[in-house]
């Protein structure tokens, strides 16, 4: 799946969901790819969820790079659009440690 993707796109789901999401954004911290995440974000359903993500990144958890790489939309047409343009903005703290 990874080497015949452009991207990835989660719908609306549960811990497996979550689990897949949060596998392939380890893979984007380890340099594996570097392909964006979009969270098909439905009635606000993963608000939280990038919330967390967030405050994350400002207390220092996760790197600018992770928090970056997922992209969130509440239609599919948004989501194609933000996908097409997104360019990945590599953490230069995060590169120096590779």
């Amino acid at each position: 799946m990874l080497d015949n993707s452009d991207a990835f796109i989660a719908l609306l789901g549960g811990i497996g969901t979550l689990e897949e999401n949060f596998q392939i954004t380890s893979w984007a911290q380890l340099n594996i790819h570097h392909k964006p995440i979009g969270l098909l974000n439905v009635d606000g359903f993963f608000n939280k969820l990038l919330s967390f993500l967030d405050r994350a990144g400002e207390e220092n958890f996760i790197p600018h790079s992770a928090r970056q790489i997922f992209i969130s939309a509440s239609t599919a047409e948004e989501m194609v659009d933000k996908l097409e343009h997104f360019v990945y903005k590599p953490d230069l703290v995060a590169a120096q440690i590779d």
